[in-house]
């Protein structure tokens, strides 16, 4: 299956996107990927949208620790080494093997190496070349990858952003998806959105700029008392010292946010990020135009926004005049 020479050199990775299985092409389609090489029957656009299916109902940030992991147990498997086998022969234990095949462990350099040199000679150093190629990305989510920010600006046309929703808010949105999900663990879904906002209880939290449209104010998630105790929360909240929180009023019909929500986070030891909302799925890029694009788009935003004072006025005023019963 041919694939083309722009695609190949794509440098993006992104959830949904053609960068995930551009990058998968260029491990293992250029290295022989399938029966020739491995000595097993396996067609390579399989083990990549398995991946990237799983990527997808995961949320992770870096679908390749997913490529990776299906790709080692899939191996072992075809050996018939148990983990606590492999681990003896690369020289970690069994635990570390299963950690790493759950992607709840990132692996490691050494741990790829391993894999090449004692584990897996005849792959000519696959496994190395596929963290390679993943990059220095050390997040698995997006509340990963909020945890590290020093800097997280974020624009929402539709919702309170998660950092900031109360429990009955967050818990109205999680139900409201049940049409579409079938029965959710609603109480834990719950609990790890308020277990992101976490980190603005450290004592030095991320600088946190929040734009969102005004018609976010006037939308009934939950009734009448949730919104109340909502914007209350957003007004109190406004007035933490590194965080703004700002409304585009809705007079500023035609604007740059009309796509779509989107977060940008800055890392003190990383490449910045921009993580897309959308209603199946995130999409996160690292490519710097693209960041710069939209580090602009959010500053315009803000820019037409009403500033932080008038802002925390406003939900305060909305939550008495409308949402008070």
């Amino acid at each position: 299956m041919a694939v083309s020479r722009e695609m190949r050199e794509m440098p993006e990775m992104a959830l949904g996107s053609a960068g995930f299985i551009a990058r998968c092409w260029r491990v293992a389609g250029r290295r022989e990927y399938g029966q020739r090489r491995y000595g097993h029957a396996e067609p390579l656009f399989w083990p990549i949208l398995n991946a990237w299916s799983a990527a997808m109902d995961a949320e992770e940030l870096n679908p390749l620790y997913l490529f990776f992991a299906a790709k080692l147990k899939r191996l072992r498997l075809a050996n018939g080494w148990s983990q606590e086998a492999l681990g003896k022969r690369i020289g970690y234990s069994g635990e570390m093997v299963s950690k790493v095949e759950k992607g709840d462990n990132p692996p490691s350099p050494e741990f790829a190496r391993a894999l090449d040199g004692q584990g897996f000679p005849e792959l000519g150093g696959l496994f190395t070349e596929l963290l390679e190629q993943a990059g220095d990305w050390r997040f698995r989510t997006l509340t990963d990858a909020e945890k590290r920010a020093s800097v997280i600006r974020t624009w929402n046309p539709l919702l309170v952003p998660g950092l900031f929703q109360t429990a009955d808010y967050a818990r109205a949105i999680i139900e409201a998806w049940r049409g579409v999900d079938g029965d959710q663990m609603v109480d834990a879904d719950v609990a790890a959105r308020l277990e992101r906002q976490s980190i603005l209880d450290r004592p030095l939290p991320p600088s946190v700029g929040v734009v969102i449209d005004e018609t976010v104010l006037y939308r009934g998630i939950g009734g009448a008392k949730v919104m109340h105790d909502q914007l209350l929360h957003l007004a109190d909240a406004s007035e933490r010292s590194r965080v703004t929180i700002q409304v585009l009023p809705a007079e500023v019909a035609a604007h740059v946010g009309l796509m779509g929500a989107f977060i940008i986070l800055s890392f003190p030891d990383a490449p910045g990020m921009v993580y897309f909302e959308s209603p199946d799925r995130g999409e996160i890029t690292t490519i710097p135009r693209r960041l710069a694009r939209l580090a602009v788009t959010w500053d315009v935003l803000r820019d037409e926004a009403l500033g932080a004072r008038a802002s925390r006025d406003l939900f305060r005023k909305v939550a008495k005049d409308k949402w008070t019963a």
